[in-house]
């Protein structure tokens, strides 16, 4: 069984700065890759930013040069800080996790949300 524990969220004013933490447990066997997307009301899921077990990143543009996606390997843990949030960061931020688990194939699993607003 798997695990993934989200924390970070919040309200913060236009301008601030929030850190998003994952963290995944139980049997585990490889991570291939980690990242955040986010789901804001009426619209798709999307990704936000990725990072890879080799530690290659991606961000979507929108976030390029605020946001910043970062691993702990053994912690099994991945961080999103924001900075420079804008009301269009305004959504739900899912953690997810791409991996390998005891006796099971690779596959996503994904956190149970937290929510982000940023206010004007």
């Amino acid at each position: 069984q798997v695990q993934l524990v989200e924390s970070g969220g919040g309200l913060v004013q236009a301008g601030g700065s929030l850190r998003l933490s994952c963290a995944a447990s139980g049997s585990i066997f490889s991570i291939k890759a980690m990242g955040w997307y986010r789901q804001a009301p009426g619209k798709q899921r999307e990704l936000v930013a990725q990072i890879t077990s080799g530690g290659m990143t991606n961000y979507v543009d929108s976030v390029k040069g605020r946001f910043t996606i970062s691993r702990d390997s053994a912690k099994n843990t991945v961080y999103l800080q924001m900075a420079g949030l804008k009301p269009d960061d305004t959504a739900v931020y899912y953690c997810n996790v791409r991996m390998s688990v005891i006796g099971i194939d690779v596959r996503d699993y994904w956190g149970q949300g937290t929510q982000v607003t940023v206010s004007s």
